[in-house]
């Protein structure tokens, strides 16, 4: 069994490699029968989390075509959610079992990407036992990561993801930023971003530099495609000047002369410019004209990192504040977002606001919810509010210090 386990994680890592991303059901289905795995199914999670949408080429028990499941109601959703194996007994083949733990059993099996979550893996199995889920999880994290490696250049992942078409300002957007959830064993960064198909203004990026962890969130003014080269070239004079040693203020200083230059200051962006030592917890920022990040600790806001903010970027304007620092503690959850999150307004004219924004994360995090499932849940919560309708884009960045949840949720 040990041998037929090494065969197939071993055998589909050679396979992949002249694979395209629509050949991956077939191989996967190939490898993983080497140790008793059948009737596997592979789902990814569309770009608002709401959907799990299966590979191209699969069918159900009956040879019919699979469609969309959602993450909030189904076995392989919850998976999602919990990033946890959900398993119960098979019954679409053959007569239902009749003895305690007789199987086959069907099992859902998160993927994840470092803590990225991908979609589901299912898989149906003669036991339920702790072997067996074990080189399911195996499994699933070679998928996972054949899965990363393949999206980027094929446009039926991009298609298969998407709901309804794209703005242009959108697909400029969603090709720049990083990935939305990346972890160390020292620190966890989460982020959401909604009108995930309309968004024209508002970014987000980090990056880890050694023990260094650089972070921004950027709103520019407007809705549309200029609004998102606006948000373009602060992305990219923030990662053009870092990436060469620049400070947190030289790096926002050159951003405002990028957007000056193209625009003649009739553009601007508000933004965050942050630097995290992952060592120590000291956090550094800059703050160009943004809201102030907030702090969470054991269930309360204990700080709003609130200092008199700089000119926006844009205007030609020169920084005059040297950057601030604060010293967190281990748990602590840093909230840095945009003015979409706490102005979005239901059609009574409610607004959301800054007291339930900070509220909805801390009774998640009370709950146990992971950081990405918190920021998912997140904006369901602001769409039901705006009754599907956001009239400004809504980003959220959380990063999570020294905190052992995400790694409980792994091992």
């Amino acid at each position: 069994m040990h041998g037929d386990h090494e065969q197939m994680l071993g055998g589909l890592i050679t396979a992949h490699h002249l694979a395209a991303l629509e050949d991956l059901p077939a191989l996967i289905a190939g490898y993983a029968g080497l140790t008793g795995f059948t009737e596997p199914v592979l789902y990814v999670a569309d770009l608002q989390n709401q959907f799990l949408v299966p590979l191209p080429g699969q069918c159900d028990a009956g040879g019919g075509p699979l469609g969309p499941i959602r993450v909030d109601t189904t076995m392989a959703g919850r998976a999602f959610r919990s990033l946890e194996i959900i398993q119960a007994r098979h019954t679409g083949c053959g007569p239902s079992p009749t003895l305690p733990g007789q199987g086959p059993w069907r099992l859902w099996v998160p993927l994840l990407d470092g803590t990225e979550h991908i979609g589901v893996l299912v898989l149906t199995a003669a036991s339920d036992d702790e072997a067996t889920r074990r080189q399911a999880a195996r499994l699933a994290s070679l998928v996972a990561l054949i899965l990363s490696s393949k999206r980027a250049t094929s446009d039926t992942y991009a298609r298969l993801v998407r709901t309804r078409p794209m703005q242009l300002s959108a697909e400029v957007l969603w090709t720049l930023l990083p990935v939305r959830t990346f972890a160390t064993e020292r620190v966890v960064v989460t982020a959401a971003l909604e009108p995930a198909y309309l968004v024209g203004g508002d970014a987000f990026d980090y990056a880890l530099v050694g023990d260094t962890l650089y972070l921004s969130i950027f709103d520019a003014m407007g809705h549309d495609t200029a609004a998102g080269l606006t948000a373009t070239i602060a992305m990219g004079a923030c990662r053009n000047n870092r990436r060469q040693g620049a400070d947190l203020l030289a790096t926002s200083e050159a951003i405002d002369a990028a957007i000056a230059e193209q625009f003649g200051g009739t553009r601007f962006a508000t933004g965050i410019l942050g630097r995290l030592d992952t060592r120590t917890g000291l956090l550094t920022w800059v703050n160009r004209g943004h809201h102030p990040p907030l702090v969470l600790r054991g269930g309360h806001v204990v700080a709003t990192l609130q200092v008199e903010p700089d000119p926006p970027m844009g205007f030609g304007m020169a920084a005059l504040r040297q950057p601030s620092h604060y010293q967190l503690e281990p748990g602590d959850r840093l909230l840095f977002y945009t003015d979409g999150v706490i102005e979005a307004r239901n059609p009574a004219g409610q607004v959301f606001g800054l007291e339930r924004f900070a509220d909805f994360v801390i009774r998640r995090e009370a709950d146990g919810v992971s950081a990405p499932e918190t920021l998912r849940r997140l904006i369901q919560t602001l769409l039901e509010h705006q009754r599907d309708h956001l009239d400004d884009d809504a980003t959220v960045l959380l990063v999570e210090w020294h905190s052992q949840r995400h790694r409980q949720l792994l091992l």
